[in-house]
C-alpha cells in the first residue's frame, strides 16, 4: 500500500470532478502558472488513490506540466459497482481513454500508471494509442506479480469475500504495523480503504495474478515509453524491469533509494525524471 505524505493537495492542485463519457471520475489536477507544455495523466495502483502522485504535484507543474491524477472506478472517491465484471482490465482500460478524451484539447497526453495503473495504462495504449503522447510503466511489470504477492492477493481476496472492509483493515494494521511517514496515524489511509469497493479490490488482484506478458505487443506501436522503478520492488524483480525496457527500446530511470513506491519514497528525484522524459517526447 503507498502511503502518500499528506492528503492535502498543494496550492497547484484542486480536487474536481472530471467528467466523462464513461462516467465520473475524482481527480487531483494540478496546473502551472505559465502556460503548460503538456497534461499528464496518472493512474494509481492496487488499493492506491490519486493522493498517490501528491508529493509530485508541485514539482511538475514548477517544470510546465498540467497534472491530473485520477481515482479509477471504485477506487476511494471515485464510485463503482459492486459487479466484479465492471472491473475487467477491458473496462478499466476504456475508462482511461475516456478520461483522455474528457481533457478535450490538452489531447494528446502523457500516461503513467503505478504498478497495476501501468498494467491498465497499458492496455488502454494497446487499445488505442492516438490519445497518449508516451506511456510511462512506474514500478509495473512485463507480466504476473510474483508468488509472494499472487498469495498475499488470494489472502487479501479470501478475506474481502466474508468480512467487513473495517474488519479487514484492522487485520492489515495487526499484519503491517503503522509505520511513522503514516497520515493522521494512518487514519487516511484508513478513510481511504473503507471507500474502496472491495469487488474492484477482488477483480484487480485477480488481474495482477494472471496478467500475460504483452510486452511485445506494446513495443510494435513506436510510442515512446519510459520505465520507472526504485532500487528494489518486491512486486516485479527490477531485473525483470530492466529487461522489459530493453524490449521496448524504452528510456529506463532507477530512483535510488526508492522500492516499490518513488512517487511516495522520492518525488523529487522522480518528478524530475518524468520531466526530463516528457520534454524529449
Amino acid at each position: 500500500m503507498s502511503r502518500p505524505p499528506t492528503f492535502v493537495p498543494p496550492p497547484c492542485a484542486r480536487a474536481r470532478v472530471l467528467a466523462t463519457g464513461r462516467g465520473d471520475f475524482a481527480v487531483l489536477d494540478a496546473v502551472p502558472r505559465t502556460p503548460a507544455r503538456a497534461t499528464a495523466l496518472l493512474l494509481p495502483g492496487y488499493t492506491g488513490s490519486k493522493e498517490d502522485f501528491v508529493a509530485l504535484l508541485e514539482p511538475l507543474t514548477d517544470a510546465g506540466f498540467r497534472v491530473v491524477s485520477v481515482d479509477g472506478r471504485g477506487q476511494y472517491e471515485t464510485e463503482g459497482p459492486d459487479d466484479q465484471s465492471a472491473y475487467t482490465q477491458g473496462e478499466l482500460a476504456r475508462d482511461v481513454l475516456a478520461q483522455a478524451d474528457a481533457l478535450g484539447e490538452e489531447r494528446p497526453v502523457h500516461l503513467l500508471g503505478h504498478s497495476l495503473g501501468g498494467q491498465i495504462a497499458r492496455a488502454a495504449v494497446l487499445l488505442d494509442a492516438a490519445p497518449f503522447r508516451s506511456l510511462t510503466l512506474m514500478s509495473s511489470g512485463p507480466a504476473e506479480i510474483v508468488p509472494a504477492q499472487r498469495k498475499k492477493a488470494r489472502m487479501l481476496s479470501d478475506a474481502l469475500a466474508g468480512l467487513t472492509m473495517d474488519e479487514v483493515w484492522r487485520a492489515m494494521r495487526e499484519l503491517d504495523p503503522p509505520e511513522d511517514a503514516d497520515t493522521d496515524d494512518g487514519e487516511d489511509l484508513r478513510r481511504r480503504w473503507l471507500r474502496h469497493n472491495p469487488a474492484q479490490l477482488i477483480a484487480t488482484g485477480a488481474q495482477l495474478s494472471a496478467e500475460p506478458d504483452r510486452v511485445d505487443e506494446l513495443a510494435a506501436l513506436g510510442l515512446p515509453v519510459h520505465v520507472v522503478s526504485g532500487e528494489s520492488d518486491d512486486v516485479w524483480p527490477v531485473p525483470s524491469l530492466d529487461a522489459m525496457a530493453r524490449r521496448l527500446g524504452a528510456r529506463r530511470t532507477v530512483i535510488e533509494g526508492a522500492e516499490h513506491s518513488p512517487n511516495t519514497a522520492r518525488p523529487g528525484p522522480t518528478a524530475a525524471a518524468l520531466a526530463a522524459f516528457w520534454n524529449t517526447v
